[in-house]
């Protein structure tokens, strides 16, 4: 499913104002700008709301949809955009993003310890834990998400979502997707490198590629 739309100027704008003052979520919001993934199956999606997200998906199936969703050969932006979604859908109860959280918790502790299948772990985690952050810390700023900050509150401060990605491209080195998911979440004076080896993958990977360029990063 191509996705096309973007945060409107004013919403970025406003979102703007909030990275200055907190720095650890600086960089485009993990939730702001859905992922091209081409054909790749996800959660179900409405390319006419801005957000992509539709308002008649059953929340509650959120968390078994999303782990189905999550296999080993799940390439990683589709991950992305996967859980981009999941933490909108489950933003919408707290019991929900609790079970989605706690899930993602629960592949890291049954993965192997190295190799793919904690590196994917450790990414999904981390990505699930920023982007329900970010729509806590945004909910004051954009109408979309008003009132999820108050369902959110405090959920996630138990977490560091950006040292579980980390981790989780130290387990594969020269991921160029993880590299770009980096790019989004850290402040521009620690993402640079990470951006130049987004750039470098995205030679040979043309769907990087086309993400790369919707958000201005080539």
């Amino acid at each position: 499913m191509k996705m096309q739309r973007l945060c409107p100027a004013a919403i970025l704008a406003a979102l703007s104002m909030v990275i200055v003052a907190t720095p650890a979520f600086a960089g485009p919001p993990f939730v702001c700008h859905p992922f091209e993934i081409g054909t790749a199956k996800s959660l179900p999606a409405d390319p006419t709301n801005w957000l992509a997200v539709r308002t008649d998906y059953d929340v509650h199936r959120v968390v078994a949809d999303t782990e189905a969703l999550l296999t080993p050969s799940t390439p990683t932006l589709v991950r992305m955009e996967t859980l981009r979604r999941a933490a909108l859908y489950a933003s919408l109860d707290r019991a929900v993003a609790e079970r989605l959280i706690a899930a993602m918790m629960a592949r890291v502790q049954k993965a192997e310890k190295t190799g793919p299948s904690m590196a994917a772990a450790l990414f999904d985690a981390g990505y699930v834990v920023e982007a329900l952050s970010e729509i806590e810390q945004f909910g004051n700023h954009m109408t979309d998400l008003a009132g999820r900050e108050k369902t959110l509150a405090g959920l996630t401060q138990p977490f560091d979502g950006r040292a579980l990605i980390q981790k989780s491209l130290a387990l594969t080195p020269g991921d160029a997707t993880v590299e770009f998911a980096l790019t989004l979440l850290l402040p521009s004076s620690e993402r640079d490198s990470h951006l130049r080896n987004a750039r470098a993958g995205a030679k040979s990977d043309s769907l990087l590629a086309s993400n790369l360029a919707r958000l201005q990063l080539q």
